[in-house]
């Protein structure tokens, strides 16, 4: 969650911080890849019809990279003929597949074949048991094996990623472009590598050690804390932030929480929503998704051969203007300032939408869906 943290005046890294038109209407096409602004729409899914989405979803274990990889996946109401275009969603923390539920039902309608993984360490799927094993090399890894396992291995796919799954997905476009036909990421922009700064130390300096990455890297410590505090409280707290600032961890006072004052489920988070989450973190706990931070210097050293290299695959960037990724220094300048499309070089828009925090595909879903289509639609 929310570790894109831009901070281009300090020169920090990265880690530092949907066939005929079956819509109303597709998003006007942008003509350049300036920033364009969204008025949010109105959320009115509720709970029962939330739920019923899951219909038709499939579920099924690959063995992907040495791996046991759980995936979701609902065919396409296209041809039939196993060739409906193929999207990939890769979730973010403290997400699962199930992130991606409004996505898999209203994409599928529209004939593509939506496909959501558990990353590793996350859901139903394998958490190796070394910190080491969950580099970006290691995800890749198995999102490549992934690709070629529902693919027959010589097709390329659409992507969406958000929050870890976003950097993933940038890592991705890096090593084997071949393999995605267009992009839509979300909340975490891409950064290139700075060889100059080492990401976990400045994070300590620029923010101070109750930063929630900093307090994440110790193996096992934030894991008790957790614990103690309950797995219902922590995810209710992570997924309902949206506060356009830092996240800060300090022992015993998380989240400014008070005896006095429950945190309320927002509308388009329901408590069998909350629910799934609970029961699949409280299985498999939070070690395996928390590795992930712990591996940031070590992806820093990792892809030092692509120190300078660019996305060289379409994308479209979207993000709430309530985020604390699109609020944190740098961000804007970086947007507005040449220094995406530079890094970007197919960047086709970026999407800022008034009123959405951090899990903008969940909060307005449908607004997010129409995005989603109306750019992949150019490549089929």
């Amino acid at each position: 969650m929310f570790l894109c943290k831009r901070f281009h005046s300090l020169s920090l890294s990265r880690f530092q911080n949907h066939f005929p038109l079956r819509f109303h209407r597709f998003l006007r096409k942008q003509t350049d890849p300036t920033t364009h602004f969204s008025t949010s729409l109105q959320n009115q899914t509720n709970p029962l019809e939330n739920m019923s989405r899951l219909d038709g979803v499939e579920h099924r274990t690959l063995k992907v990279n040495g791996i046991n990889m759980h995936v979701a996946e609902k065919p396409g109401s296209g041809s039939g003929s196993g060739e409906d275009p193929i999207i990939l969603f890769i979730h973010g923390f403290p997400e699962l597949w199930y992130t991606w539920r409004h996505q898999m039902a209203a994409l599928s309608s529209l004939g593509y074949r939506t496909i959501a993984p558990d990353l590793r360490g996350y859901g139903d799927t394998e958490a190796p048991e070394k910190v080491e094993d969950y580099t970006y090399l290691n995800v890749v890894g198995d999102l490549v094996a992934l690709i070629d396992a529902v693919t027959g291995g010589d097709k390329a796919v659409f992507v969406v990623g958000h929050d870890w799954g976003a950097m993933i997905a940038w890592q991705l476009c890096q090593y084997r472009p071949e393999k995605v036909k267009a992009l839509v990421n979300m909340s975490a922009l891409f950064s290139p590598r700075s060889p100059d700064r080492v990401p976990i130390p400045t994070l300590r300096c620029v923010f101070g050690d109750d930063y929630y990455i900093c307090r994440f890297q110790k193996a096992g410590d934030i894991e008790a804390e957790f614990k103690k505090l309950g797995t219902e409280i922590v995810l209710k707290e992570f997924l309902t932030y949206k506060t356009p600032g830092p996240l800060y961890l300090p022992k015993g006072k998380y989240f400014k929480l008070s005896e006095n004052a429950a945190t309320a489920l927002p509308p388009w988070l329901t408590q069998e929503d909350l629910d799934y989450y609970v029961t699949k973190y409280n299985k498999t706990g939070f070690t395996g998704p928390i590795n992930y931070y712990r591996n940031i210097d070590r992806n820093w050293e990792l892809t030092a051969p692509w120190t300078g290299a660019k996305i060289n695959v379409p994308v479209k960037f979207i993000v709430g203007d309530q985020d604390l990724t699109y609020n944190s220094p740098g961000a804007k300048e970086y947007i507005n300032g040449g220094g995406f499309k530079r890094d970007v070089p197919l960047l086709d828009e970026t999407v800022v939408i008034k009123g959405l925090g951090h899990f903008l595909h969940e909060e307005n879903p449908d607004v997010i869906n129409q995005h989603i289509h109306s750019f992949f639609h150019k490549f089929l």
